[in-house]
């Protein structure tokens, strides 16, 4: 099953209204981000074990771990919890910049160092959401 599929199954997988939810998020991020690199992980290590929740991921930057090796990642992802959604915004060089410029404005969500999380849609400005995603995928990897 290739990657689309893959995130097809996931979205159908998941209970009303977060399923809605996330669709709709996925559709914006696509929308706005035609021609990214999408990613499924479901959420398993390489021993088959349930180390996260199962996340859609988004754009493309390297990764560079501090014994020198590297591995490419996704910038953005997007999980269902069991409380709501998160969406991570990945690779952002300040930890606070995601607090100090959405929290205040993007309505009744959880701004961290590089986690949006909130219970629905409808409680959040998607239009201050999609900014902060976008921030994320539109980072200089330089």
């Amino acid at each position: 099953m290739g990657i689309p599929e893959q995130v097809e199954a996931h979205l159908a997988g998941q209970p009303e209204p977060k399923q809605a939810d996330l669709r709709a998020v996925h559709a914006r991020v696509l929308a706005e981000f035609p021609g990214c690199r999408l990613w499924f992980s479901d959420g398993t290590n390489e021993d088959g074990k349930v180390v996260a929740n199962p996340n859609i991921g988004y754009g493309l930057q390297t990764i560079t771990y501090a014994n020198g090796s590297s591995r490419e990642f996704y910038r953005i992802g997007l999980s269902a919890t069991t409380t709501g959604v998160s969406v991570y915004v990945l690779g952002l060089p300040d930890k606070t910049y995601l607090a100090h410029t959405y929290a205040d404005s993007i309505g009744k969500a959880t701004v961290t160092g590089y986690c949006i999380r909130f219970r629905r849609l409808p409680d959040i400005d998607v239009d201050i959401l999609l900014a902060a995603i976008s921030d994320g995928m539109t980072l200089d990897e330089s």
